[in-house]
């Protein structure tokens, strides 16, 4: 198991893994995956056997990102590293890997002085095994909002470095 740097290689995989538990994401197109890579502050990839098993794309406050969650954080928080997505792939799970991801992140967040970790979830529909996960790390939930192009309700969470 290698974590290292995601690169333009990877996008076919990641596109792949976003389809795979796109009910709990927002779709993903080559495109916009171009972009946001371009502006991400941490994009990494979990490699196990050759393959492309887990990713995780995170930004920081100031980024030209229109995602509503992201923007909530923006009006609430002047310093943060945000998490947009975290996926495994289905076969993988269980095997701790974004626990491995997280703690990278961690890693990432203190080496570059980042003061919090933010993210959402789902809470309607609930999505227990994110909170769970999210709650092992010390997230705490710091407001809620309804997602209107999703028709969902997601909670705010943040965690302080």
């Amino acid at each position: 198991m290698i974590i290292r740097d995601a690169t333009p290689a990877d996008f076919t995989s990641i596109l792949q893994l976003n389809e795979e538990s796109v009910h709990f994401l927002s779709p993903l197109t080559a495109e916009k995956l171009e972009r946001l890579h371009q502006q991400a502050a941490y994009h990494r990839v979990i490699e196990q056997d050759g393959k492309v098993a887990a990713f995780l794309l995170v930004f920081h406050e100031g980024t030209n990102y229109d995602s509503q969650n992201y923007l909530w954080f923006g009006c609430h928080y002047d310093r943060f590293l945000y998490i947009d997505r975290v996926v495994v792939s289905l076969v993988c799970q269980g095997q701790k890997l974004g626990n491995r991801l997280y703690e990278d992140l961690f890693a990432f967040a203190k080496e570059n002085n980042f003061p919090r970790i933010t993210c959402e979830f789902d809470i309607d529909p609930p999505n227990e095994v994110s909170r769970r996960f999210h709650q092992r790390f010390g997230f705490r939930e710091v407001g809620t909002q309804h997602v209107t192009y999703a028709n969902k309700q997601v909670s705010m969470q943040t965690v302080e470095i």
